[in-house]
């Protein structure tokens, strides 16, 4: 760190002030360090064990193409003669394009698994625009009642929200990450479904319900949990019922090998409705209680292996930073505010993720960390390519993918098919000796279809590196670079997001 450079936490959480982060900083390094695995004596790291720790940012309701579909060599938007070639049915019988959508705060469509395969539509990935025109609809005869899961929080743009698309003018932090390190341009969301079972897949590589608390062998394949039946506002099952995950994860693998991990919320509200409905009243979020961002807490491997004080407040993760003390394996989740959830702003979103970012390449951990940043599904806003068919469950849409790290191959697009599993592939590989979540092997049967890490299509995230290049230095970004949104006859004035080598 600079001499006499401050880390300054995200001005939109209830942080402790900074003497505060500053003095807590120690007691939570020897806490991290007590947990973190011993570090090999003798010869130094060599190839993917260079990278000592992996922070995985999770954000909240991107499709590729809404965020990078214009980027210069991604598979983006389809065009033809320099123009954009695509044009997606609506309910008058014509049709709309995509759209550079110069607002800040967007709307979104609906985006459970029913929807995943109408805007798929058997290839075709037309069905955008009318589901969202649908659920339009059905919020309006509803008398537009914000509990009801009809609803669909369109705002600038109507229906048609779902087809704009962003590009440097409005995420040039992003943007900038991609040119400097990795985009990746086929990440697929691990499920066909919406929040919950992606976050389950996230740190546990499958979403299920059991029977029998505390017993893997009741649990049965779910990927669509809690949702509402179709067109109606009757849950299945209580949002509010303690949830009890009885099947494997990741923690317990990690736990096992001695080797560190952190969850880190953001505390405040949360992103989206326990239920997957479009719109429902605010829902708090908090380290201590089990939620959809936050299903660590409900996994009985967390709570039998005394590791629930490893879900920890977002101020942690900077006062870690700062002290060289990251885990071996973070994950992070947002807040509603800062989750670029649609109606919340991108540049809210981006701030809060360049601040992460600026915290982790400004200690002493950055010479030996991957930073993966991906979003947790599309939407219900416009791709063009077609997810593969990988088993019942998966893949669901595109989302955007980065890798940012000293060993990133410098502004490299990456064309891999790739999925969420990728992130814990990648943490078996450099962490566990290549060992699998699977129950065949881990010591913890459970009846999960397949092991996700396993199959043949998924891409290997460390071609993604070049461990023998000279390490990148940092790169700071401004948090805030002075976005100005204009109308649509006017360009987005932007200053250029400030960097520092």
């Amino acid at each position: 760190m600079a001499p006499g450079r401050k880390l300054l936490p995200p001005r939109w959480f209830a942080l402790a002030s900074l003497p505060l982060l500053l003095a807590a900083a120690a007691a939570i390094a020897i806490v991290s360090r007590s947990a973190t695995a011993p570090t090999a004596q003798g010869a130094p790291p060599t190839g993917i064990h260079k990278i000592q720790h992996v922070v995985i940012i999770m954000q909240e309701n991107r499709s590729f193409d809404s965020y990078f579909g214009t980027y210069p060599g991604a598979d983006g938007i389809p065009r033809a003669k320099g123009q954009i070639s695509v044009c997606l049915p609506d309910r008058s019988g014509g049709c709309v394009r995509p759209y550079h959508d110069y607002n800040l705060a967007n709307g979104e469509g609906p985006h459970n698994q029913a929807d995943t395969i109408a805007d798929v539509n058997q290839g075709r990935m037309d069905g955008f625009l009318l589901q969202a025109q649908k659920q339009y609809r059905a919020c309006a005869h509803a008398g537009n009642d914000p509990t009801n899961p009809a609803c669909v929080g369109t705002g600038p743009g109507g229906p048609s929200a779902v087809l704009g698309y962003h590009d440097a003018r409005e995420i040039p932090n992003y943007w900038a990450y991609a040119r400097n390190f990795v985009l990746q341009d086929h990440m697929f969301e691990p499920n066909n479904s919406w929040s919950r079972p992606t976050h389950l897949y996230m740190v546990s590589e499958w979403s299920a319900r059991c029977s029998r608390p505390g017993d893997p062998s009741s649990c049965v394949n779910d990927n669509l949990v809690n949702l509402p039946a179709s067109g109606a506002s009757r849950q299945r099952s209580s949002p509010a019922a303690p949830e009890d995950y009885a099947w494997t994860d990741m923690t317990y693998m990690l736990y096992r090998n001695h080797v560190s991990w952190a969850y880190y919320v953001a505390q405040g509200t949360q992103p989206d409705c326990a239920t997957g409905a479009s719109k429902c009243p605010v829902q708090n979020q908090y380290v201590g209680t089990p939620s959809i961002w936050n299903p660590l807490p409900a996994f009985d491997t967390v709570q039998r292996d005394h590791q629930t004080a490893n879900v920890q407040p977002v101020s942690h993760l900077f006062g870690a930073a700062q002290s060289g003390s990251l885990p071996s394996v973070s994950w992070v989740v947002p807040n509603d505010k800062v989750s670029e959830h649609g109606p919340f702003p991108v540049d809210a979103g981006q701030a809060y993720v360049t601040q992460i970012i600026n915290a982790i390449m400004q200690g002493p951990d950055w010479s030996s960390t991957a930073i993966f940043v991906a979003w947790d599904d599309w939407g219900g806003r416009y791709d063009h390519v077609a997810p593969p068919r990988v088993d019942q469950n998966g893949y669901g849409l595109r989302v955007p993918g980065l890798v940012i790290s000293p060993y990133a191959r410098p502004g490299y697009i990456d064309h891999q098919t790739l999925s969420f599993d990728a992130y814990n592939k990648f943490i078996e590989d450099d962490f566990l000796g290549g060992q699998r979540l699977d129950p065949k092997t881990d010591g913890r049967p459970d009846p999960r279809p397949d092991v996700r890490e396993a199959q043949p299509i998924l891409g290997d995230l460390a071609r993604a590196f070049n461990f023998d290049q000279t390490p990148a230095q940092p790169m700071v970004l401004n948090p805030n670079p002075g976005l100005t949104p204009a109308g649509p006859q006017g360009p987005l004035a932007s200053r250029a997001a400030t960097t520092s080598h």
